[in-house]
């Protein structure tokens, strides 16, 4: 199984380092850890979490309030956003339903 990034699921990370290394030097490192960690386990487990919105698969991280969206093929888990679970939901799905529009144009 192979897992692949897109650049604006990347942005997402860079966005989320930022915000946690200004809370606190280091913090922001272990976010990036621990949310790699997260998509890591995609290799094993991609397509047995919920479909939250769209076709995008819902991973909860497990030491931050994020979700990585993702999508499942047959040897292939696209991630698309990876984004902070404290926002609006219509904001989560605005952002998502933007995604698929741009791949599945």
């Amino acid at each position: 199984m192979r897992v692949r990034i897109f650049d604006n699921a990347k942005l997402d990370l860079v966005e989320g380092y930022r915000f946690y290394e200004e809370q606190a030097t280091g913090v922001g490192q272990y976010f990036l850890d621990s949310i790699y960690a997260d998509i890591d386990s995609l290799m094993l487990y991609a397509g047995i979490h919920p479909i939250k919105f769209a076709h995008f698969h819902w991973l909860l991280a497990k030491r931050f309030p994020y979700a990585i969206y993702y999508t499942y093929d047959v040897d292939v888990a696209s991630v698309y956003a990876i984004l902070d679970c404290r926002q609006h939901p219509q904001k989560i799905e605005n952002r998502l339903l933007q995604e698929q529009a741009r791949r599945w144009k």
